[in-house]
């Protein structure tokens, strides 16, 4: 990766998502013409596939930013390792094996059957998997609440969006430990709103989220420490990377659980998510190189909101289903409002700089 510039232009960045697009849905309407066998039915799996990418890439504007936000503080090799690697990670593993492991475990049978029924039986997967969902909601609400608090919940954090919520946040940080114990606080309450046998299987999965996320925490640090201790430049290296693996599995939760109201068709939803993983992927890599982060300073409070509330959503739809509309639209409508705020504060600092000139060359 490369310091920020622009000499890429916009429509560059998103070279590879294009022809991934286009790859993705001629698949997806030759899966729709085997299965079906009609214009019809080949027409339906497309529009499936289409809906599916737009499905992920709302989703995942937050998940952009985050990325970007880690991927600024490593290494360049790290860098490229996880744009390769780990989107070939985020893509084939998240997309495609983690909904047959779900499928293995809940089910007790072999990945090779897994696919089979996979392939034969998608209505009973679909079933699996729908059944799996308040453990995987459980785990992944709670690694993503634990990751938007410990953005605000940071003494040294000084710039703030929303001044009146974020100040006392970074105040309370100086209290170790503040954001674990409010999201335990959090799971009990929403415990107590389940029946008996499902609050267990809630609150075990929660505790499971929050003890992944503080080991990915320890063993990164610890990762990171051994690499500075080798070479004084390694910076942000394999502990980061594994931080926003983990990070991006979360976020995928939502997304693959989500397609089985679209479609059945584990092939059509892999096709669909993963062509929306790669605008995810263009979208980081613009976001790096053109130092847009810096240059829009309350991005990353829209995407860290946009996290938390995405959290919430997860921990409610144990309770009740809530569209992936909503959940994609609240999440990009924070970060438009955040771009929104940035914009105009570079205006105003801009007037400001501009009246403070014509001041001084009065005087």
């Amino acid at each position: 990766m490369s310091q920020p510039t622009s000499q890429t232009s916009t429509l560059g960045y998103f070279r590879w998502a294009f022809i991934v697009t286009v790859l993705g849905l001629i698949l997806g309407g030759v899966l729709g013409w085997q299965s079906e066998g009609t214009i019809g039915g080949m027409l339906t799996v497309f529009f499936i596939c289409a809906v599916l990418a737009v499905l992920e890439i709302s989703l995942s504007f937050d998940n952009a930013i985050v990325n970007a936000n880690k991927l600024k503080d490593m290494t360049p090799v790290w860098q490229q390792r996880f744009l390769t690697w780990g989107i070939l990670i985020a893509v084939f593993g998240m997309r495609i094996v983690f909904p047959l492991l779900i499928v293995v475990i809940a089910a007790g049978i072999g990945p090779i059957d897994a696919v089979i029924l996979a392939a034969a039986r998608p209505d009973e997967y679909a079933r699996i998997m729908n059944e799996a969902h308040l453990p995987i909601a459980a785990f992944g609400g709670t690694f993503l609440m634990m990751v938007g608090l410990s953005y605000f919940f940071k003494q040294e954090k000084d710039v703030h969006w929303i001044e009146v919520i974020e100040s006392r946040m970074a105040r309370f940080a100086s209290i170790k430990g503040v954001e674990i114990a409010f999201v335990l606080l959090l799971i009990m309450l929403f415990s107590r709103l389940l029946p008996e046998a499902e609050a267990s299987t809630f609150v075990h999965s929660a505790v499971y989220g929050l003890l992944t996320f503080l080991l990915v925490e320890v063993l990164g640090g610890l990762l990171d420490a051994q690499q500075k201790t080798m070479s004084a430049a390694a910076k942000g290296g394999l502990g980061a990377f594994i931080y926003l693996e983990v990070l991006d599995a979360s976020f995928s939760f939502d997304g693959v659980i989500g397609a089985f109201a679209l479609t059945q068709n584990l092939f059509v939803i892999a096709i669909g998510l993963g062509i929306g993983a790669m605008y995810v992927r263009s979208m980081t890599i613009m976001l790096v190189e053109k130092g847009t982060l810096a240059e829009y300073r309350y991005l990353e409070h829209g995407a860290f909101y946009a996290i938390l509330i995405l959290s919430v959503i997860m921990y409610v739809q144990t309770m009740v289903h809530i569209p992936e509309v909503i959940t994609g639209l609240g999440g990009a409508g924070l970060i438009g409002l955040s771009l929104w705020s940035s914009i105009r504060y570079n205006r105003m600092e801009r007037q400001r700089e501009a009246s403070s000139g014509m001041k001084h060359s009065h005087a």
